[in-house]
């Protein structure tokens, strides 16, 4: 962080109470560049159709007028762009897309937040935060399971978080620590801004776009409030014994000691929720017996294995060590893995006549990718799995281009000789008892 960053940071941390008067000042030219450097440069464009390569063709003069806008008063936010993307469950995820400029404006001042916000966000937020990851979040859960006294976990969904979150009361909860009228006259702007959905302009009175770069900031601090900070400071010190939580953005569960105290916080959460506008899935929020004592009852008695949640792409199971304890493993969640291998067998057929080198090197590409977020500890063998059903889908649509001759597996051995697909590897450590830096 800059200078002046690191001292709103270190007044905020001084002072949980304190509200910010003064921070348009800090989205300056060079804030601004800074910003524009960090968005990606293959994003699809806004309903402006600028994109990346074209506003960097003249990006100094570019980003002088939009600051001179700016502080002038004269900026002013375009509609978002809506595209749909498919879900596990086949329904659609509505995504809003904004303007090159909006995103630019938006980075910029997702810095200044960031280091008031950051000095408030609790331990167990790790969603959109810098230095953290869904790897993070995933360690705290193995370590709360393994090494604490969690014996019940609740799986929690919200129904449509990002469009159901209540504006005003997003605004209020902001300007418990944000004073400036500036900076909050353009996150409203950015609230209100409405779709074009069909060549349709689509104005909804709750929610904040999902896609849009200040989302994510606005959707942990909303849920900061809402659920961080009364489960710690509210719901703990009622219960009988120990409690967690862990949440990535939206995603996240409640880990319990005993039973009466999750039912009891079960019951209240839902109408905590309601109080801001959210609700809970009814059939994906569900509380189940998980941990040391559901393994033990299960290896001593016999019987149906204890259940299994899903967090963060990861199915979590109750397992036996080399040493015969306890231990948590995770495995690629059945619909990732469908979906990972649908996606793979789209782009096998859509490139099935490019060059088989050029075809090689983009499967190990996305094998790569599939390994850095999945190769954990304990999921070497769906890893495995996924290697082999890749292979299979290159098979498949490479004998449709033979024209007759059929490709036999010896003969694809021979091709993969040559161009070798990326071997499963295991590329996160063993959790450790320390917390992200």
């Amino acid at each position: 962080m800059s200078t002046e960053l690191n001292r709103i940071a270190e007044l905020a941390n001084a002072d949980r109470t304190q509200r910010f008067l003064s921070l348009a000042h800090l989205l300056t030219p060079d804030a601004l560049v800074q910003a524009f450097g960090r968005l990606r440069k293959d994003a699809s464009a806004g309903v402006d159709g600028v994109t990346y390569a074209e506003y960097e063709a003249h990006a100094q003069d570019n980003i002088r007028q939009l600051h001179d806008r700016l502080t002038s008063h004269r900026y002013r936010a375009q509609p978002l762009r809506r595209v749909y993307i498919p879900k596990e469950d086949g329904t659609e995820r509505p995504l809003s897309i904004p303007a090159l400029e909006d995103k630019i404006v938006q980075r910029a001042t997702v810095e200044v937040l960031n280091a008031v916000y950051e000095q408030d966000f609790l331990e167990c937020s790790y969603g959109f935060r810098p230095g953290r990851s869904p790897h993070h979040a995933l360690d705290a859960v193995g370590r709360i399971i393994c090494r604490g006294s969690a014996a019940y976990v609740l799986e929690a969904d919200i129904c449509r978080y990002f469009d159901a979150i209540v504006r005003e009361q997003l605004m209020e909860l902001v300007e418990k620590r944000i004073g400036d009228g500036s900076l909050l006259r353009l996150i409203r702007k950015w609230l209100h801004v409405g779709v074009v959905d069909d060549g349709r302009l689509l104005v909804t009175e709750t929610g904040t776009g999902q896609g849009q770069v200040i989302s994510p900031l606005l959707a942990n601090i909303y849920l900061h409030y809402v659920l961080d900070e009364w489960f710690e400071q509210v719901v703990k010190p009622r219960l009988r014994g120990v409690a967690h939580e862990v949440r990535y953005a939206d995603d996240f569960i409640l880990c319990f000691q005993y039973r009466e105290d999750a039912e009891r916080v079960q019951r209240v959460l839902a109408k905590r929720f309601a109080k801001y506008g959210l609700t809970l899935h009814p059939d994906k929020t569900r509380l189940l017996e998980f941990g040391r004592g559901a393994w033990t009852r299960w290896t001593s008695r016999g019987g149906p294995a204890p259940a299994t949640f899903d967090f963060l792409g990861f199915t979590h199971l109750c397992a036996t060590s080399r040493q015969g304890r306890f231990t948590l493993h995770i495995q690629t969640r059945r619909t990732r893995l469908r979906r990972s291998l649908k996606a793979v067998g789209q782009w096998c057929q859509q490139h099935r006549h490019d060059p088989v080198g050029d075809q090689a090197a983009a499967l190990n590409r996305k094998l790569r990718g599939h390994y850095q977020y999945y190769g954990r500890p304990t999921n070497y063998h769906a890893l495995w799995r996924f290697y082999r059903a890749v292979r299979r889908v290159w098979k498949t649509w490479l004998n449709r281009r033979t024209r007759g001759k059929t490709l036999i597996w010896a003969d694809f051995a021979h091709l993969l000789a040559r161009h070798p697909l990326l071997r499963p590897r295991i590329t996160h450590a063993w959790a450790t008892t320390g917390s992200p830096a």
